[in-house]
């Protein structure tokens, strides 16, 4: 008989210990050692028979010819790079109740009616209560199978016995498989059930895709392997106080990473936004102090969005800095730039940054409208209303060269911008589109000439 014994493996990294210990020797995660139980089986020292591979030359392998399937969600597709390649095993991650199943549900509906069957396999929720959620979102597919269930092996059976092309497994920390003593959703579990789904995928050609949960970080729960083992990750980011929702692709053997798909939260379900740049800049107050539109990029999309400051008197020895969709240490390095190269002061100023619509700007190109914004909420004097800013900011307070900058200037023209700041070496290099001026500027303190307004 084989031997077994209990070890404590981490639910973040994988890292195993003899015995229980409060916190992670490897990651340093506080209460993450589960106890499970191991089996030593020995295994012979070469394997016995033929192997079935072969290694094949490389001239002599068929090139793949496999279409995508068409996804009628145009920002979905956009964010896999044009459609659902078969065979393919796709995992979302997102906080609770940010919109993946209403999302996912969704796609599962307009595919069944061209790409037929579609399973959709719960282990959450019972048959009822998606069907109550079908309803709501109006999907009627006739060929949309539902189960309730969480032992893998029977799902694979399902799956073969039905012929399904699509496959959601919602969630993958729920389902187990019944030849490992560990509870589902450990370690374990997830990495030998996304590794099942990933040789059933290659096999059979189902697109498969797996509903993650994730941690208070907001990484996917369970150890990284699992993000190595599938082909796309795709996050669903968001505040739930805001309509706006993000799917953004963070790894993509099909496509470009990096890619950003917008969608609106409504009573509906997720609404895509075709023109996302025109919706956050609904609502903007023209001609308001301490307010700048930076033109960002995100994956291969620009996007127009508003950036707001306010600065207020302090009463605390050490003045408040508080950004929301900006990092906190960018908004500290461009503070210290106003405050040394531009002469403003901030050194009893409270400054709070916020970026409209919920959006998370992790670029420098948008250094230069966050710094302007801030200049005008200070002095009090509102930003051109018509004018757009492109551009990092360094530590001498000059203004950098940043990429895509024609991608970038298209989109604010469309938009009806009528100027552009852009860093002083790349004007010369640009032709800007009809019906916009782009003007270079050297420094923050010429930016912030050039935008600000008189009274």
């Amino acid at each position: 008989m084989a031997k077994t014994h209990t070890q404590f493996v981490c639910q973040q990294c994988g890292s195993a210990t003899p015995k229980w210990m409060g916190r992670c020797p490897d990651c340093g995660e506080w209460n993450s050692l589960v106890e499970v139980v191991v089996e030593e089986r020995k295994t012979a020292a070469r394997p016995v028979g033929m192997p079935t591979s072969r290694p094949e030359r490389l001239r002599d392998v068929a090139s793949a010819d496999l279409e995508r399937l068409p996804l009628p969600i145009a920002e979905f597709s956009r964010v896999l790079g044009g459609g659902v390649v078969p065979g393919s095993l796709v995992l979302i991650g997102g906080d609770p109740g940010i919109g993946k199943s209403t999302l996912l549900l969704e796609v599962a509906g307009l595919m069944a009616e061209s790409t037929s069957p579609v399973l959709y396999v719960s282990g959450e929720e019972s048959t009822r209560q998606i069907k109550m959620r079908a309803d709501r979102l109006g999907v009627q597919a006739d060929h949309l199978y539902l189960l309730t269930e969480t032992n893998l092996d029977y799902i694979l059976e399902h799956i073969q016995n039905l012929g399904a092309r699509i496959v959601v497994i919602d969630s993958i920390q729920t389902v187990y498989l019944e030849q490992l003593t560990s509870a589902a959703g450990s370690i374990s579990q997830v990495r030998e059930c996304a590794a099942r789904l990933q040789g059933l995928a290659k096999s059979s050609g189902a697109a498969i895709f797996l509903v993650g949960h994730v941690t208070k970080e907001g990484a996917i729960a369970g150890p990284r392997v699992l993000e190595h083992i599938v082909d796309v990750v795709l996050y669903l980011e968001g505040d739930r106080f805001h309509t706006f929702r993000l799917l953004r692709s963070v790894k993509n053997r099909f496509g470009a990473t990096s890619e950003v798909g917008v969608f609106e939260m409504q009573s509906s379900g997720m609404i895509e936004v075709p023109n996302p740049s025109e919706a956050f800049l609904a609502e903007r107050m023209v001609n308001a102090p301490g307010s700048a539109i930076a033109v960002t990029l995100e994956g291969t999309r620009p996007l127009l969005v508003e950036i707001q400051a306010l600065s207020s008197a302090s009463s605390l020895a050490q003045p408040r800095r508080t950004p929301n969709g900006i990092d906190f240490n960018r908004l500290l390095l461009l503070t210290a730039v106003l405050t040394k190269r531009c002469n403003l002061r901030l050194a009893d100023q409270d400054i709070f940054v916020n970026v409209i619509g919920g959006l998370v700007i992790d670029e420098p190109a948008a250094d230069l409208a966050v710094a302007l914004a801030v200049a005008s909420s200070v002095r009090d004097r509102p930003v051109a209303a018509d004018l757009a800013a492109i551009g990092e900011v360094g530590l001498s307070g000059e203004v950098r060269a940043v990429g895509q900058l024609p991608l970038r200037l298209n989109e604010a023209a469309k938009l009806g911008f009528r100027r552009c700041l852009v860093p002083c070496p790349l004007r010369k290099a640009v032709t800007p589109p009809d019906g916009i001026e782009v003007i270079g500027v050297r420094s923050v303190a010429e930016a912030i000439e050039l935008a600000l307004v008189n009274r």
